[in-house]
């Protein structure tokens, strides 16, 4: 019998991808599932209660597909389902499956990037609301000042193509005023959401001399690396056939090969998820 074990990364919809390209890069060995919530995204603007849903419902689709350790690389999910499935639901559905996050592993680096002790968070409302990072920053770093800017307008214009646009250039200049405004100090910027790394280019081309821009992924992958090597239980279930599979809650699978492929860098090909 083949052992079909492969890791689980979801996200709401394409940034997670980002994430999964790192870890890929780091962890080529192993089988992957990704799923994307497409359908249903994006998540930033929704409530606890329907965010928890929509998460848990993916996350057991993964579960399904035989992933026994499954990454939520979405910041929205993490901060408001993450503690939820970990503390509660997976107690009922099976104890030995795991289900990590993106904000614990960047929270617990992320003030190494610092000079001046002064970060700002950019994210979607949802992950600001949530006040996560604030939390999770401070357990690590108390000494570091945290600034948070939510910027609710990018994901929508990334995920319709406008990151690399003109349109693009007003809604970015804004959202990075807005954070700079509550402290010239600040000299780090944490992209609190996996699909902010597109707009990476832009951002640079407003920002002062002196500000470091900080994406997940591979703060995301290279703890995972450190995860499976402390956790040889779980490293040793799962399969090493270097495969990579794709799934979207939209029927338009087309689409979403389309723009996943701009996020994961490589050609994608991806199959239709019935979550019901």
């Amino acid at each position: 019998m083949v052992n079909n074990k492969p890791i689980g990364i979801f996200d709401s919809g394409y940034g997670g991808l980002t994430v999964f390209r790192s870890i890929f890069r780091q962890l080529p060995q192993y089988d992957y599932i990704y799923l994307g919530d497409t359908a249903r995204a994006p998540y930033g603007n929704r409530t606890f209660q329907t965010i928890h849903q929509y998460t848990w419902e993916c996350v057991q689709w993964l579960f399904k597909q035989g992933c026994p350790l499954v990454i939520l690389a979405c910041n929205t999910a993490s901060a408001k389902a993450l503690r939820t499935i970990q503390q509660k639901d997976l107690l009922n559905e099976d104890p030995a499956k795991r289900v990590l996050g993106v904000i614990r592993p960047t929270a617990e680096v992320i003030g190494n990037y610092t000079k001046s002790g002064e970060i700002g968070v950019l994210g979607t409302r949802g992950t600001v609301q949530s006040g996560s990072y604030l939390i999770e920053i401070g357990h690590f770093f108390p000494d570091v000042k945290v600034y948070q800017q939510a910027c609710p307008l990018w994901v929508p214009l990334i995920e319709n193509g406008e990151y690399d646009q003109p349109g693009a250039d007003y809604f970015v200049k804004k959202y990075l005023d807005q954070v700079l405004a509550q402290s010239p100090e600040i000299d780090t910027l944490l992209l609190a959401c996996t699909h902010y790394p597109l707009l990476q280019k832009k951002i640079a081309e407003y920002l002062p001399a002196g500000i470091t821009v900080v994406p997940q992924g591979d703060i995301v992958a290279t703890s995972l690396v450190d995860y499976l090597k402390r956790h040889p239980e779980m490293d040793s279930m799962l399969s090493r056939n270097g495969t990579q599979k794709f799934f979207t809650t939209s029927d338009d699978t087309e689409d979403f090969d389309h723009y996943a492929e701009i996020f994961f860098s490589a050609p994608v090909t991806s199959g239709y998820a019935e979550l019901r």
